[in-house]
């Protein structure tokens, strides 16, 4: 375990993407090939439990003739895990392309280790999970019913936005109409409160698709939208029978607007985060997204409000008019009720969807799309990366209660198995808002995570290889100063008068010191007694050759400055950089060393107006004339097969010697026990033709070039960027 980090796989097993968090017994449920696990929300390494869940060998079979990889997709992937009710799960998986579903039982309390598939409760998974296990699904349990955005056929080309289970008729939407759903990927779906009356509750989709109302010329675009349904439509009497007749969809606007006019947007939507607020009927909706374009690659945050999006449904339809059939704002009359209302008490006088006239099913037939799109609070992106590396995939946010306020904890995914923690903090005011970027942490070697959730101060993961653990607050690596971890701006730490540690907003603590929104040392640490020695290093540079001199502030906001001194008695400047001098992620390079570089370098992190000593560091320049000759005095011994003494000993010794102050007395003591050493007798050999000797010279004017080539040629290896931490 690395920082609090955990870890569990599963023997012939892969592909944990579907997670489901249980408090209330206190354990993490995965799906993953051909297993579902149990494991302790504590501890996810320990106390686990399977179910072995294969496809029957006859369905495999069938898929492998079907010309499928028998080993990669004719398997069963788990795609659908639900809390049922007290005792039950509720599981889907793709069954090698048979879908499958079934319930699971969990037993009633913490202290139950039941967890069993009930083998005769197994159904046709039709409609829930998908065939494929490459397709995207996304559903949500609301009472006893299932709401499914899935492909339905085998061929993956008929989505649907499904329901299931419970009393009421399975409904679904509109079949092979490109106005609906035009090859749809569903990401995720919520179940939200509209009012007080539970007959008003609609739930919310959140997908990408093609846009049917994409410019012209420009080929295929993709929008991301959000869809929604009203859970008490029955579909329509005699039009959309079995249909949604209450599906409107609008445009998802993700987008940096630019200082032409012109908008760079982010449409590829990848997932969506609902974090609860004390409104049950408002919460906030963060969503990930990323660029489409081959030249350009970026992604961002947005941020939406309820408000926002009931506003847009509530606006104007997107019609097609004109002789070139542009998408302009529907001006005519909208029938009564109102497409997208749903029959209940507060808005009307109809008691189902079947009770409605035939002009309004019409119309939602014809006009699913709505004209506004959603836009994000602040009219743009809250964090943006572009041209880094990776991507975002995932998004989890915990709201934190710091000493001056609450802020959101943002948890981002990256593609190539990172995780950023991200904070927003106000400028001037809480509507102008930045995000700090106070960590880059590596938490999976090969792909980003696929399941991101996170509960009790801890975050879960599951990627292609292992689901992980990782503790929300690592308040310890902020270091052992008050200005370190008052410049960190963690809202989940604080200084208590001896370290930097876990923030608790409803203790009282006398030497408790927190900022987060300014970070200032300057007030917070003034009289703080302790303040840590600054460390020092001594390193030997070579002439002529390259020294790197390394330097890495714990905040990464930090700006790092160089200073140079002589002799410890000698005046600071700052280090300048040039052609020789420059500046690297993790440090700076001096190439092409020189004796007037020895001296001092003192590393300074600067920040809000705050400064800090990090690290003394010591050069010491070999001269060129020392180092060629040592390097011909172990390329001697070298060829003598019986010397004891190994090549490398004499070069430690140079590097780091405890006893001697100068590289002078250094070389003078390795050269004094050179020539006590007792002399060999030549050996006698004949005399050598002018072409022998010849041949000679040149095997040494060789060597001599190779020497020079490895101290100058060999590529170094590219360093990782400062801000990833290695767990």
């Amino acid at each position: 375990m690395r920082h609090g980090l955990r870890t569990y796989e599963l023997e012939r097993s892969c592909c944990y993407d579907t997670l489901l968090l249980d408090e209330e017994r206190g354990r993490l449920f995965v799906g993953g090939k051909n297993y579902l696990a149990s494991l302790s929300l504590d501890n996810i390494s320990k106390q686990d439990k399977k179910i072995y869940w294969p496809a029957p060998v006859e369905w495999r079979e069938e898929c492998n003739w079907a010309g499928k990889d028998i080993n990669a997709e004719c398997m069963n992937f788990v795609k659908i895990l639900h809390l049922y009710n007290r005792t039950h799960l509720y599981a889907c998986g793709t069954g090698a392309f048979h879908p499958t579903c079934g319930f699971v039982e969990v037993g009633q309390h913490v202290e139950d280790l039941v967890f069993k598939l009930d083998l005769r409760s197994l159904e046709d998974g039709k409609g829930k999970s998908p065939y494929d296990p490459r397709h995207m699904a996304a559903s949500v349990l609301a009472g006893e019913e299932l709401y499914s955005g899935v492909a339905t056929d085998l061929m993956g080309r008929d989505f649907t936005i499904f329901r299931s289970l419970g009393s009421r008729p399975s409904i679904r939407t509109e079949q092979h109409d490109s106005r609906w759903l035009n090859e749809p990927k569903f990401i995720d779906v919520f179940w939200i409160p509209e009012s007080e009356n539970p007959d008003d509750d609609k739930i919310f989709f959140f997908f990408r698709e093609t846009a049917v109302e994409g410019s012209q010329g420009l080929g295929k675009q993709t929008f991301a939208r959000i869809g929604q349904i009203c859970r008490n439509d029955m579909g329509g009497q005699r039009s959309l029978v079995n249909k949604w007749t209450t599906f409107l969809k609008a445009r998802l606007v993700c987008a940096v607007p630019g200082s032409d006019g012109s908008d760079t947007h982010f449409d590829q939507l990848r997932d969506v985060f609902l974090l609860p607020t004390r409104d049950k009927r408002n919460p906030l909706l963060y969503a990930v997204f990323t660029t489409s374009s081959t030249v350009f690659r970026g992604s961002a945050v947005c941020v939406y409000h309820m408000n926002d999006i009931r506003r847009a449904f509530l606006g104007p339809f997107a019609h097609k008019e004109g002789p070139n059939y542009q998408w302009v704002s529907y001006q005519g009359r909208v029938p009564y009720p109102r497409p997208g209302m749903c029959p209940s008490k507060t808005f009307g006088t109809f008691s189902s969807t079947k009770d409605f006239p035939d002009d309004v099913i019409q119309f939602a037939r014809n006009h699913p799309l709505m004209y506004n799109p959603v836009l994000p609070h602040g009219q743009r992106p809250v964090f943006l990366q572009t041209n880094v590396g990776y991507t975002f995939t995932r998004i989890a946010v915990d709201r934190v209660a710091a000493a001056d306020g609450h802020y959101d904890v943002l948890f981002i995914g990256t593609d190539i198995g990172t995780v950023l923690k991200v904070v927003s903090v106000p400028k001037e005011s809480w509507q102008n808002m930045e995000e700090l970027l106070l960590e880059e942490l590596q938490v999976f070697k090969v792909t980003g995570p696929r399941g991101f959730v996170s509960q009790q101060q801890q975050l879960y993961m599951g990627s292609r290889t292992s689901i992980s653990q990782l503790p929300l607050h690592r308040c310890g690596i902020y270091g052992k100063a008050c200005a370190e971890c008052c410049l960190a701006r963690d809202p989940y730490c604080a200084w208590d008068g001896t370290a930097c540690t876990r923030y608790m907003h409803n203790t009282k603590r006398r030497f408790r010191r927190q900022d987060v929104r300014n970070g200032d040392p300057n007030l917070l640490c003034s009289g703080d007694p302790q303040r840590s020695a600054v460390p020092e290093k001594k390193l030997y540079g070579v002439e002529g050759s390259s020294a790197f001199l390394e330097c890495l502030p714990k905040s990464l906001q930090a700006e790092v400055v160089w200073t140079y001194q002589k002799s410890s008695t000698a005046p600071r400047k700052e280090v300048l950089l040039d052609d020789r001098v420059i500046r690297m992620e993790r440090g700076i390079l001096l190439r092409n060393v020189q004796r007037r570089d020895a001296g001092f370098y003192h590393c300074h992190a600067t920040e809000h107006g705050f400064t800090q000593s990090l690290l003394r560091l010591r050069l010491d320049v070999i001269y060129a004339q020392q180092a060629d000759s040592l390097s011909l005095s172990w390329e001697e011994d070298a060829t003598e097969p019986f010397h004891r003494k190994l090549w490398y000993q004499d070069f430690l010794q140079l590097v780091d010697h405890p006893n001697l102050s100068t590289m002078d007395q250094v070389c003078e003591q390795l050269w004094s026990r050179k020539s006590h050493q007792p002399k060999k007798k030549p050996l006698l050999l004949p005399p050598l033709s002018v072409k022998a000797k010849s041949h000679k010279w040149k095997h040494l004017e060789e060597k001599r070039k190779a020497r020079s080539r490895r101290t100058h040629e060999v590529p170094r290896a590219e360093r990782g960027p400062r801000s990833t931490d290695i767990w």
